[in-house]
């Protein structure tokens, strides 16, 4: 929860920060400034980390920031983050089973109903309706459920920081020679740099070490659910520091996300 509460702060330190350059440009810097964190604190043991789950998470990682974004440019944002959000834990339900063979339990489902109903809800009605990006965003949310579960494999293994550390720094090189071509001159103002290091130090490096402490306990589907949160975090910063007046439907939809949370919490296992 605490890892999706950091997510839920990059579009508001985006916004905040003037970052102008392309989307995918400013997530290549986020991997980038993350993955040195991470370094720092996880660089040991890495050699004991399963190669084929830290390569199957870099790529899934890396795609997943390459989807999203190109989703997002066309299908709409509202569209677009529901369906790459919204799939993902249905996504990673499905991997939990066929891989891992734990099979989520009636309440999750329940939880993850709601929860993906009540980001439908934040995002509100779309602009506009284009299959390819609705493909691309898909895309993106089997992209993070992979991750998820490659995550889970890599922090069975290694510790958790070490294993957010290979997986993220393999997924920066891929990205990194996007950077060369892209408008970073948002880096040269002292809002802009300070957004790039939220992002990528609080948005990426403590929020994936939380992230992948918490998989040491949580199935792949529960972390996934709770991800959800991130929308929710997004929409309460939205309003309380960009002076964002979203619709009563959104408020309905935090409600709704609150309460599948809750419910997912409080819930024995099966």
């Amino acid at each position: 929860m605490f890892a999706a509460v950091l997510w839920g702060t990059t579009g508001t330190a985006q916004a905040l920060g003037g970052a102008e350059g392309s989307p995918l440009a400013v997530g290549a810097v986020r991997l980038a400034i993350g993955a040195a964190g991470l370094f720092a604190f996880g660089r040991r043991d890495l050699r004991q980390a399963p190669l084929r789950w830290l390569g199957i998470g870099a790529v899934a990682m890396a795609g997943y920031q390459a989807a999203f974004f190109a989703g997002v440019a066309r299908a709409g944002v509202a569209l677009g983050t529901v369906v790459a959000i919204g799939s993902a834990p249905v996504l990673a339900g499905v991997l939990d089973r066929t891989v891992r063979g734990e099979r989520p339990t009636g309440r999750w489902w329940v939880a993850t109903a709601l929860a993906v109903a009540g980001v439908a809800l934040i995002a509100g009605r779309p602009d506009r309706v284009d299959a390819s990006g609705v493909g691309l965003a898909l895309l993106a949310g089997a992209a993070y459920a992979v991750a998820a579960l490659a995550s889970k494999h890599l922090v069975e293994a290694v510790p958790p920081t070490t294993a957010m550390a290979g997986m993220f720094g393999i997924a920066a090189l891929l990205l990194a020679p996007l950077l060369p071509s892209a408008d970073l001159s948002w880096l040269a103002t002292t809002p802009g740099l300070l957004a790039a290091l939220w992002l990528g130090l609080a948005a990426t490096t403590i929020s994936y070490m939380a992230f992948a402490r918490g998989l040491r306990s949580a199935t792949v589907s529960q972390a996934a659910t709770v991800a959800l949160a991130e929308p929710v975090t997004a929409t309460l910063l939205g309003v309380l520091l960009l002076r964002e007046r979203p619709p009563a439907t959104a408020w309905l939809g935090v409600a709704a996300v609150a309460v599948a949370l809750g419910v997912l919490a409080t819930g024995q296992e099966e």
